[in-house]
């Protein structure tokens, strides 16, 4: 991807692995996996410091940074400078200019953002060309149905980094309120893509907030799975399989959604 982060997160995995077997301590599976977790995200971290945060493209990276402030993106980047660190929550990316902004027909939903979307660590921003695993398998499920980015406003259902924090009740109401919020800056918006557990509780908790929203708008809600590897996990490969069939029927369907849109709003 065009913001590149070298980072051997099955390295660290193993290494983690072995030292965990080679010592006398005994830890419960849970734990022992969520250790495993927590230093792989922080090696991610060190790593990507470790390389050049403009990536494998300076010239694209400095781009998007210059027009960060500018074009669809420009006043939902500055509503999210006043966004960060709101009641104590810390840092929030970016929309990306590739992608769509004010303008956007379709918002796609994920969980939170990963370090590559921190600043002076990735990206800085939510975008689909950053490097890792969820962005370039959206990359290419998009492209294999004809979505672009700038068809595209991506978002989280919490939307600021929580360094794979667990969430609360308060954290997800106050993503579910930020959600709403922006919805309310879009008003071409036509088709919401929910992928994974978390934006479906999200989604939940914004029509709880807004049980009119759906109709009043003229909202397709589509659901999928998240595009993670661990989303795709299942013991029997026909379910792994049947997933990721669902996620790029899921993709086209909102393909499909825009092309019935651009033709319509052409015959008008």
């Amino acid at each position: 991807m065009r913001f590149d982060r070298r980072v051997a997160a099955n390295a660290v995995r193993a290494r983690v692995g072995r030292a965990i077997a080679g010592s006398d301590i005994r830890l419960p599976a849970r734990l022992r996996s969520r250790l495993v977790r927590v230093t792989e995200r922080v090696a991610v971290e060190a790593d990507a410091r470790e390389d050049s945060p403009v990536g494998r493209d300076p010239a694209f990276a400095a781009q998007q940074q210059r027009d960060r402030y500018g074009g669809s993106v420009g006043e939902i980047n500055r509503w999210i400078d006043g966004l960060r660190d709101a009641d104590g929550r810390g840092w929030m990316p970016h929309i990306a200019p590739i992608h769509a902004g004010t303008n956007a027909k379709a918002l796609s939903v994920l969980s939170d953002p990963g370090p590559a979307t921190k600043d002076c660590v990735g990206s800085g921003f939510l975008c689909i060309e950053n490097d890792d695993q969820t962005a370039e398998t959206q990359a290419h499920a998009f492209a294999e149905v004809g979505l672009a980015a700038a068809d595209v406003l991506p978002w989280n259902a919490y939307p600021w980094y929580s360094g794979g924090t667990p969430l609360k009740a308060a954290d997800k109401n106050a993503g579910a309120d930020v959600l709403r919020r922006l919805i309310g800056m879009l008003p071409d918006l036509h088709v919401v893509l929910l992928q994974g557990g978390n934006a479906k509780d999200c989604w939940q908790r914004v029509e709880k907030a807004d049980p009119g929203l759906v109709r009043r708008r003229g909202l397709t809600v589509l659901e999928t799975y998240h595009p993670s590897r661990q989303a795709l996990w299942h013991s029997d490969e026909a379910e792994r399989m049947r997933r990721q069939q669902h996620r790029v029927d899921t993709y086209r369907q909102v393909s499909d959604a825009l092309a019935r849109l651009h033709t319509t709003t052409e015959g008008d």
